[in-house]
């Protein structure tokens, strides 16, 4: 007889790295064939921009979110639960709420967390308080080794496991002929936040172009609160790089991957506080893309410099811009690089290996009971 699960997780919409990961465990023939497997949508926000935002209505979805769990683990009797909270701010205290039902309820309940922010949270008393009640006697999924530090005050490092992320096999045959690009291309692929480092990369492109360098940056990615098109498109005019940067808007499918596939050298310079295991830096490993990042979150554990990609100084333009002249100086070490995160990916961050790790890992919990 299988041991079942409630996975309590976060399903698309809307699409972002933890929705996406939640996505593919619930279509997981593996994971499937393996548990008795329910799941429930966490997610009370309808979009991007709805994320953190009060509302009457999310309210209403939390409190039938809240009766769903109870009524289910009820009638079902879990033998564990498995749950994708948030680290910091009002989502936590949602997510609080949720796991302290479940240890009232006699669940063994699983952590796996896709953001960080613990660490940032854990001076102010109250945020102390309900971690350390929160953590207790609970085991914990980290996406890399590096971001153990946000919980170490909280969680032994006996009771944390690390599954990195993977995504499917993307590239198709017809992809994996190397480009000739009589102009260099650049590719942000990101929603337009400045954390992410639209600004810092629009500074180096400006700093490259004084230099003398011939290129073609594209922006692809959506319009947010903090950057729309029309103030992306003032700020590449103040910097006089009209005729070098492009900015797309949002792709997605096909036309997404045909950026990928038009690009030489992806750049993602992010100081974004909850970027944890970035799923936009597999998809450019898996097109053969030398990548320049930076050490935020657990990005090293993806990209070690110098030899699957650069990583850069946050915030520093100056720094982004000798990353990107090395890489448009040398097409070998471009090609290098981009075919060691080839090789990578495959052996390492594939949406298989993903499946195999998490399935062992909730094996490794249910021997526990």
């Amino acid at each position: 007889m299988k041991n079942s699960i409630l996975f309590i997780l976060h399903l698309p919409p809307p699409i972002h790295g933890a929705s996406m990961v939640g996505k593919y465990i619930q279509e997981s023939k593996l994971i499937n064939s393996s548990f008795d497997c329910y799941y429930i949508n966490l997610a009370t926000a309808g979009d991007l921009s709805d994320i953190g935002q009060f509302s009457l209505k999310k309210i209403l979805k939390y409190a039938f979110l809240l009766k769903q769990i109870v009524h289910l683990v009820k009638s079902v009797h879990p033998d564990l639960v498995y749950i994708t909270p948030n680290a910091r701010g009002k989502a936590f205290y949602k997510d609080f709420i949720v796991a302290q039902i479940l240890k009232g309820l006699g669940c063994k309940v699983l952590a796996h967390y896709h953001n960080k922010g613990v660490s940032n949270c854990q001076k102010k008393w109250l945020d102390n308080l309900l971690y350390i009640h929160f953590f207790k006697n609970l085991k914990v999924i980290l996406l890399a080794e590096a971001l153990y530090r946000d919980i170490a005050k909280y969680v032994k490092r006996e009771d944390v496991y690390v599954c990195p992320n993977g995504i499917p096999e993307l590239l198709k045959e017809e992809w994996r002929i190397r480009k000739n690009n009589k102009i260099p291309h650049l590719l942000f692929l990101s929603n337009l936040l400045i954390s992410k480092g639209v600004w810092t990369l629009l500074d180096a492109c400006y700093i490259l172009k004084e230099k003398g360098y011939t290129f073609v940056c594209h922006f692809v990615g959506g319009e947010t609160v903090e950057i729309d098109a029309v103030q992306f498109a003032d700020e590449v005019e103040k910097r006089g790089l009209n005729n070098i940067v492009i900015y797309a808007g949002r792709k997605i499918g096909e036309e997404k991957e045909d950026f990928f596939c038009q690009a030489d050298i992806f750049v993602f310079p992010t100081y974004y506080y909850n970027e944890c295991f970035p799923l936009v830096i597999l998809e450019a490993m898996a097109h053969k893309l030398p990548i320049i990042s930076t050490d935020e979150g657990g990005i090293l554990d993806i990209v070690r410099d110098g030899l699957e990609g650069l990583i850069c100084e946050k915030k520093n333009p100056v720094s982004l811009a000798d990353c990107i002249a090395k890489l448009l100086d040398d097409v070998e070490l471009r090609a290098t690089l981009g075919d060691a995160g080839y090789k990578k990916f495959y052996s390492e961050f594939t949406q298989q290996h993903f499946e195999h790790r998490i399935t062992e890992i909730l094996s490794q919990n249910l021997s526990l009971i």
